[in-house]
């Protein structure tokens, strides 16, 4: 299932500059005044949201993964960024709590109706948002919209929903979980 997902991400990779536009509209009109924006280093076809840093005066903060199963955000500023136990470039400084985060915008494989994620598999998003603190972050993921699945995705016990998404066509919100 992820393989066909990376491969229909890659088919849309044109839509990567529209979605990124609509994730600016979408924060300009509804992101909270306080707080840091937490966002993620791209990779491959994932779509690239630093250019935001451009336009959106809001801190902004990148997850810092251990290697091991655990993520944490960190300040994003000017300083150097190191390679985190994933290797992806990640901020030196501390570790910030969830409360000082606003909305984390995660990138996504696929997402299903009402917000249950398929991503890489490595649960480093599962973890964060199966603990309460972080569970109360509002989180939407970032996708094309050719990669929004109309039944429901696998969700184990541990998956938190997600609030909603974001594509090329703008943000709409999860549906309630008909578990909830």
């Amino acid at each position: 299932m992820r393989i066909a997902y990376r491969n229909r991400r890659h088919e849309h990779i044109a839509q990567n500059s529209a979605i990124r536009e609509a994730v600016k509209v979408h924060l300009l009109k509804s992101l909270p005044t306080c707080g840091y924006l937490g966002l993620y280093w791209p990779l491959a076809t994932e779509v690239d949201l630093r250019p935001l840093r451009q336009v959106i005066a809001q801190p902004m903060a990148l997850p810092f993964a251990d290697g091991e199963g655990g993520l944490t955000y960190r300040a994003w500023n000017d300083e150097s960024l190191m390679a985190d136990g994933c290797g992806i470039p990640a901020p030196i400084g501390n570790d910030l709590s969830p409360e000082q985060l606003s909305l984390l915008i995660v990138p996504a494989l696929a997402v299903d109706q009402h917000g249950i994620r398929l991503g890489y598999g490595g649960g480093y998003y599962d973890r964060l948002r199966a603990k309460d603190q972080w569970r109360m972050v509002p989180a939407v993921v970032v996708l094309p919209q050719a990669c929004l699945v109309s039944t429901p995705l696998p969700c184990d016990p541990w998956d938190i929903p997600f609030d909603g998404w974001i594509t090329e066509l703008g943000s709409s919100q999860a549906a309630s979980s008909p578990a909830s």
